[in-house]
């Protein structure tokens, strides 16, 4: 039976003993205007202080369950039937022990046991000597950013004062000290410090309870922080309902329900006396649910046919909401109360429930939910023992009593507007004008302020108050596309679903197209959906929304490079950009032109590219200009300015647009530049996932596959491209499809199956494959070349190349240069051979070592053909040299067997310095021989400084040396330096 509650502080707020888990590291200040100051100098808002981490207190309620799930407040000294979980959960605490941290999330229905499970692991890490830091989610704290993120960190706020002072100003804005928010990245790496430089006192524990709750901005956060621990004392656990899509970046571990063994064994010990019959049901019922199991029982004359046909959850929450109806008026009204606002403290809820009553609600209120097993104590803050009773005490309260109790709260809360406002829309019964204005008006100060993650869920209950359609929907769209700005997908999608196309004006329109374009690419009809875009963005530009227009028509023609347009929708898209006579040097525009029509504009784009000179912070210029290379295949202009572009997006910590910038430097392989390529995918790839991008994603893949070949990592090679071609979007992106047909065809050339590689390749230029891709087919002329040559099909291999030099002379870009001058000397006949191979060496672009070493290798090739051995070993030597330096090692075999056929020995291959280190391992190699301090490195790459420092441990005995000084000469030893990246000049 739960003890009887202790005395409350005169404040109504929840205390901290000194010393406990909960108490930060200093004890914390005193109490100024309302708001807890800590003694590194952070303002904790109110809101947040209401809430304490759940923990249990001293002198505080103790109740003993066995296997079911422990919500705040309660200790689980048994579990049953969960050997294998605990088993998983105690692995990653060792881990984390031994500084390989790692984040898992449980997740399986309401019930199940996943509380149970954290707790039982929370007492056994404190134990073992780590530090638990615990949050929960709670569905009013939404609108409430960084809400959650406050609690976890209330421990140790003491360490920000150690912290540089950009990551201690990115924390004041989260938490509320500052007008404005921080950019969630630039807070994701402050947190990240912040408990990096606590987990090398002790190792933490950090538990996320009910996830799905979490407010975006502390969920946000806490994904970032969960990819960032293997090399940190740091073990995360998160617990929810599902796996949802927003949950993706942790491994996961489904919780199902408990067997018929474990099912007996937890019903037995919770409830002995039960009669057999009874037990049964309850067993029947509860279907291995633990809270079932033990919650049942506790209503055993409720358990009646009428629930027979109800789902679980439905019955356990009619159980919870008949515990209630013995109880007094002023507990119902106090739990009611409770329910509409969970983390309001103490003092609070009982002056809202006498404001109720009529008359006073003192703590006997609370004793009684306490009694009735409905509510637990966590210090002074009452919590439902489950979020289901908390759902079935709120839903089965009559509505005018619901209305009632959000009146109430509303009246107290205008020290916390956004919390009034909620109150005041639950409270409204119909369309409310002047409520949906002042909700837009928050939205209006919190967007101001760069807090969107609050105006979002502003903006969706404005809309529910409006009755003009039109309205309605044009703050739908508002919404959706702040949501879409925070990287909210699911929110951006369910409100983009709601919006009623029908009801949108053509400006409104046109912004509900650019939204949904960011969240998704749908790989069905492309073409339609261009002509839906350009049609949209001739409406706009029509009623006076240029800016909105040109978004919408550069998303529409960048549509028609990924999935390769046919002719008469790029020809659309290009006439509406004449109709509106702009200016011909505008970065956008050139953007819709390259990409619409790159062999009719190509050469006047590129004529046009050096006219810009535009400020190296302007990250959207450059990559505008980037995406022009790329159309018309521009390969070394297109890295230099994806280079820029990702510079200013990692200033910023727009890690969204630098996973789309990197997955723009996918010229790389193509140079030979593998290395980088490697380095850059990877990074790529890692916050692609993190940010929900997933057309980049499939782009980065696509790169680390191909590199992956031209390495000879076959089997990395080939599993990238199962997992490519398993995507459900994969079938609508001819963009990678290329890409992952050339993979293929490289892969059988080096096994030797030339026929197959042939075949594979020659169908990317057929128009009607899948693969097939109007312009980076050209990309794989050489590839399909050396299979023509090896399987003896030459002749079939220029009936596909027909076409070629005629477009070569249209668009005379790097890539059409290439890809003709190769083929003109691989295909040449034996009596133009060499003619042809002097020729194409001398046309080769700089920079294209890959492409200039397989010319070398067929040139001695056809030299040996000829039987003049000795002419042949200079050619080969420099192809076998060159492949070695930059890690083609398919190919740089059999440059070293051609060489040995001439009778030179091929002598020792070269490392290549990828060959050693990790991607990540090569990146933080490069920077820090370049000068580049820990903490430089880590904000560069966006991991905390310590894993730089625990990388370079790793990294100084894999290159034989001992100390930082002598990185730079330890890389050089190992392969000359890639091909430096010419920078355009700045202005």
């Amino acid at each position: 039976m739960p003890s009887s509650i202790p005395a409350a502080p005169a404040t109504g707020r929840p205390s901290m003993p000194e010393g406990s888990a909960t108490t930060p590291a200093n004890g914390g200040g005193s109490d100024v205007d309302g708001h807890r100051r800590t003694a590194a100098g952070t303002v904790f808002s109110p809101h947040a202080m209401d809430r304490t981490p759940a923990v249990e207190m001293p002198g505080g309620p103790a109740t003993t369950w066995l296997g079911s799930p422990a919500k705040a407040g309660t200790r689980t000294h048994a579990l049953i039937g969960r050997d294998e979980e605990l088993r998983t959960l105690r692995g990653l605490l060792t881990e984390a022990a031994a500084r390989r941290g790692g984040a898992l999330l449980l997740h399986g229905s309401a019930g199940v046991g996943k509380s149970a499970l954290l707790h039982t692991v929370a007492a056994e890490a404190a134990d073992s000597g780590f530090r638990v830091l615990r949050t929960s989610g709670v569905e009013t704290e939404q609108w409430l950013p960084f809400a959650a993120l406050q609690l976890l960190l209330q421990p140790i706020t003491r360490g920000i004062e150690n912290l540089t002072d950009p990551h201690q100003v990115a924390l004041n804005g989260a938490f509320g000290t500052v007008e404005t928010e921080p950019h969630i990245y630039r807070a994701g790496m402050a947190v990240l410090e912040l408990l990096a430089d606590a987990a090398a006192r002790q190792p933490l524990l950090l538990l996320v309870d009910d996830l799905q709750w979490i407010d975006s901005s502390s969920r946000d956060v806490l994904r970032f922080v969960a990819r960032r621990t293997g090399d940190l004392a740091i073990a995360h656990i998160a617990a929810a309902r599902s796996q949802s899509a927003d949950s993706y970046m942790y491994p996961n571990l489904r919780l199902e329900p408990l067997g018929e063994t474990a099912a007996a064994e937890l019903l037995a010990a919770s409830t002995p006396e039960l009669p057999a019959p009874v037990r049964a049901l309850i067993l029947e019922r509860a279907e291995g649910n633990a809270l079932a199991l033990v919650e049942l029982p506790k209503a055993v004359q409720g358990v009646s046919a009428h629930v027979d046909g109800l789902p679980l959850t439905q019955r356990l929450e009619d159980t919870f909401a008949a515990r209630t109806d013995s109880a007094s008026r002023e507990c119902r009204t106090f739990l009611l109360t409770l329910a509409a606002e969970p983390t309001a403290p103490l003092n609070q809820l009982l002056e809202v429930s006498g404001r109720l009553c009529g008359s006073a609600v003192s703590v006997d209120a609370l004793q009684e939910a306490v009694d009735a097993g409905l509510v637990n104590l966590v210090g002074y803050t009452p919590e439902f023992r489950h979020p289901l009773m908390r759902s079935a005490i709120y839903t089965r309260a009559a509505l005018t009593d619901r209305l009632a109790t959000h009146h109430a709260l509303a009246a107290v809360m205008e020290h916390i507007p956004e919390r009034q406002l909620a109150h005041q829309a639950a409270a409204a019964i119909g369309p409310d004008e002047e409520l949906a204005a002042q909700l837009e008006r928050f939205a209006d100060a919190a967007q101001a302020q760069g807090k969107l993650a609050a105006a979002v869920p502003a903006l969706r209950q404005a809309a529910k108050l409006v009755l003009d359609t039109r309205r309605r929907a044009s703050i739908l769209v508002r919404a959706a596309e702040l949501a879409g700005e925070i990287n909210d997908r699911i929110n951006t999608q369910t409100l983009l679903e709601s919006a009623d196309m029908s009801a949108l004006g053509p400006v409104e329109r046109a912004r509900l197209l650019i939204v949904s374009d960011k969240a998704a690419l749908e790989p069905h009809k492309p073409h339609r959906r261009i002509q839906d875009m350009v049609t949209a963005a001739a409406e706009a530009f029509d009623a006076g929304a240029r800016e909105v227009a040109e978004n919408l028509l550069w998303r529409a023609a960048a549509r028609c490079f990924v999935q390769d347009a046919d002719a008469k929708v790029r020809a659309r898209t290009v006439a509406e950009l004449d109709r509106w006579n702009p200016d011909p040097d505008a970065p956008h525009v050139l953007a819709v032109r390259a990409f619409a029509q790159p062999y009719r504009n190509g050469a006047d784009v590129i004529a046009r590219f050096d006219t810009f000179s535009p400020d190296r912070q302007e990250g959207r210029t450059f990559y505008f200009l980037g995406g022009v290379a790329i159309a018309v295949g521009d390969l070394h202009r297109a890295i230099r300015y994806s280079v820029l572009a990702a510079e200013a997006w990692r200033s910023q910590g727009r890690l969204g647009m630098l996973a789309r910038t990197l997955a723009g430097g996918w010229p790389r392989p193509y140079l030979g530049q593998l290395d980088l390529a490697r380095k850059e995918s990877c990074e790529g790839i890692a916050l692609a996932e993190e940010t929900g991008e997933r057309m980049a994603w499939l782009s980065l893949q696509a790169t680390a596959g191909l590199t992956a070949a031209l390495r000879g990592e076959t089997e990395e090679a080939a599993r990238t491209v199962r997992e490519l071609r398993a995507h459900s979007q994969f079938a609508g992106l001819p963009f990678a499809g290329v890409t992952v047909q050339q993979t293929d065809g490289l892969l059988a050339l080096f096994d030797g199956h030339p026929t197959e590689a042939y075949d594979l390749l020659a169908r990317a230029f057929d128009q009607g494959d899948p693969h097939h891709h109007s312009t980076r087919r050209w990309l794989l002329a050489p590839d399909l070349a050396d299979a023509a040559v090896a399987a003896g099909t030459a002749d079939q291999a220029r009936e596909l190349l027909a076409d070629l030099p005629e477009l070569a002379a249209q668009l005379p870009t790097e890539m059409m240069v290439v890809a003709h001058s190769y083929t003109d000397a691989v295909l040449a006949s034996d009596g133009a051979a060499e003619e042809r191979y002097a020729a194409a060496l001398t046309a080769l672009p700089a920079g294209w070592t890959l492409v200039r070493a397989r010319l070398h290798l067929h040139h001695g090739r056809w030299l040996r053909r000829q039987r003049r051995n000795v002419d042949a070993r200079t050619p080969l030597r420099l192809a076998r040299d060159e492949f070695d330096r930059i890690g083609a090692q398919p190919w740089a075999e059999m440059a070293s067997e051609q060489l040995r056929a001439t009778g030179e020995s091929s002598g020792r291959r070269h490392a290549n310095a990828g060959e050693q280190l990790s991607a990540q391992e090569m990146q933080i190699a490069a920077l820090a021989s370049q000068g580049l301090s820990n903490r430089e490195i880590g904000q560069r790459l966006f991991i905390s400084h310590r894993t730089v420092g625990a990388h370079l441990y790793r990294i100084y005995p894999r290159l034989g040396i001992t100390s930082r000084g002598k990185l730079a000469a330890a890389l050089a030893a190992l392969h000359e330096e890639q091909p430096s990246v010419d920078l355009p000049e700045g202005p």
